[in-house]
């Protein structure tokens, strides 16, 4: 086994076959397929070759339009071994928001599976609109012109190449909704993937043995970091296709899951449909939630199981770690998400750039070699949000004395809706492209089902204009997580002096509004 490359992330899982090759990596319940590390790694190996067979060298982008599973994890190292880069899509999005994420990043291989054979298709039908030369399809019947997966990474060695790619290069490009309503690609580089790794793993309650839960989309960086963390640690992971409650319980008692990251939302789902008399759920020791903060109620029913939460804070921006209230403080200091993590700095400053006081609401700032790169090809928007090595993150939070924050507002005007960050910005653009809308403003309101879901005011330019009509508009414009699910015509939108939508004062006049 080679020893260099130390700082290559396809290493990773090359080091842990080398250490622990017998081990259990992975285990798919949707294939009912396991594989130790040295098979994991044997597998990623195939990928690698079959992607420099295919002309993939260092830099180049390769898109993974992946349900959760063995291939998405497999390749994601794969490109890292041969210093591909990463982008991870989420596939709850629509053609048009692929097609810009795939043609702003370059991407020139899209790995993808038979779910989205549909979507792929019309990506290749728009021609040079990507870059995509190479389509890769897992699983199903492949048409001309598209490689079957398995045919393609089959006929590739599994000899461990020569890794290729470190420190400063990149490992991955993640798209997340931009305020202005187009998505930013956050690059992260092998560098800052594994500070993130070191981070997270010095901070969090991880143990050897570890049976690690994976229920979040891996698209997203707060599912994608606990998957490297295990495959650091050498614990084994379960995957879920996508999350269900009710297997999540059975997976927790059949494969003695001992940890797991869900969102809020997640959580109110497993307790709504648990059977304390058949979800035995005893070695699950605790369970890391983020993406909105985690009501103290939420909190305490879970204590009462024998289950601690960990409420996070962490972004994109920094590969996920930046805040995490720790066991000692899980139940003491509900509400809070702890302090800094390990090898990282937090701090709440106010307008002036000044800390704030102890109690004193201020922008939250975090600094530490697990910070991104940068926006990929957007130099202003990055500058604008490192400024002398401290990420803003736009967020409103209190820091007490003893350093531990408390989050209280939403990055600018950010929802939550299922777990995905949803920007108003692009939904306001979008429903303006309507004729009969003259201005509209959109809003979170409580959803029993999504934690949050979007409600646009409308100031509607004609008297005819329907809920059913606004709604209808936005089908196959936007993801459906981020199509409005509530409407409410108003005769003008609160503004400042600027010209600014006032949120607060939106959020205020329908306050006692629900979704469903």
């Amino acid at each position: 086994m080679s020893t260099g490359a130390s700082q290559n992330v396809g290493q990773l899982l090359t080091k842990r076959a080398y250490r622990d090759p017998n081990v259990e990596a992975i285990f798919e319940p949707s294939s009912d397929r396991r594989f130790s590390f040295r098979e994991l790694n044997s597998r990623s190996n195939q990928v690698a070759n079959a992607l420099t067979d295919s002309g993939v060298s260092l830099g180049d982008r390769v898109g993974l339009l992946l349900m959760n599973g063995v291939e998405f994890v497999e390749s994601f190292f794969a490109a890292g071994k041969v210093g591909a880069v990463n982008v991870p899509l989420n596939w709850r999005l629509v053609a048009d928001e692929l097609e810009f994420i795939l043609h702003d990043a370059g991407a020139t291989v899209l790995i993808y599976g038979s779910d989205f054979a549909e979507i792929a298709a019309e990506l290749r039908s728009r021609g040079d609109k990507t870059a995509i030369a190479t389509w890769i399809q897992v699983g199903g019947d492949v048409i001309d012109g598209v490689a079957d997966y398995d045919e393609w990474m089959g006929s590739a060695s599994a000899d461990e190449p020569a890794p290729v790619g470190t420190g400063d290069d990149l490992v991955f490009i993640m798209y997340t909704s931009g305020t202005t309503g187009l998505p930013k690609g956050v690059m992260h580089s092998h560098g800052t993937v594994l500070w993130s790794i070191l981070t997270a793993v010095a901070t969090a309650d991880f143990q050897a043995g570890d049976r690690y839960l994976i229920s979040l989309p891996m698209f997203h960086v707060g599912a994608l970091n606990p998957v490297l963390c295990c495959m650091y640690g050498g614990s084994s992971i379960t995957i879920l296709k996508a999350f269900d409650p009710l297997q999540s319980w059975e997976l927790i008692r059949d494969e003695k899951i001992t940890t797991t990251l869900m969102v809020p939302v997640m959580l109110q789902y497993m307790l709504a449909v648990r059977n304390p008399e058949i979800h035995d759920a005893s070695t699950l020791r605790w369970v890391m939630s983020g993406a909105a903060p985690v009501a103290k109620t939420l909190i305490e029913q879970y204590d009462a199981l024998g289950i601690e939460i960990h409420q996070v804070y962490g972004l994109t921006e920094t590969g996920g770690p930046a805040c995490l209230i720790s066991s000692a403080d899980a139940i003491a200091r509900a509400g809070s998400t702890g302090k800094a993590f390990y090898f990282t700095e937090v701090k709440v400053v106010n307008e002036d750039g000044a800390d704030c006081k102890p109690g004193e609401s201020g922008e939250v700032l975090v600094k530490g070699p697990n910070v991104m790169v940068g926006y990929w090809n957007r130099p202003e928007a990055t500058a604008e949000a490192i400024i002398d090595g401290w990420l803003h993150t736009g967020d409103v939070a209190t820091i007490d004395a003893e350093g531990f924050v408390t989050i209280v507002d939403r990055v600018k005007d950010m929802l939550i809706s299922g777990g995905e960050n949803v920007y108003p910005a692009e939904i306001e653009s979008v429903l303006l492209a309507h004729d009969k809308i003259a201005d509209v403003g959109v809003i979170g309101i409580p959803s029993e089902r999504w934690g949050e879901s979007p409600l646009a005011a409308i100031v509607p330019s004609d008297d005819s204009l329907t809920v059913e009509e606004v709604i209808e508009f936005c089908k196959g414009k936007l993801a459906p997580f981020k199509s409005v699910k509530a409407v409410e015509f108003v005769t003008e939108l609160p503004r400042n002096p600027s010209g600014k939508i006032l949120k607060r004062e939106l959020r205020d006049q329908f306050a006692g509004l629900r979704a469903d």
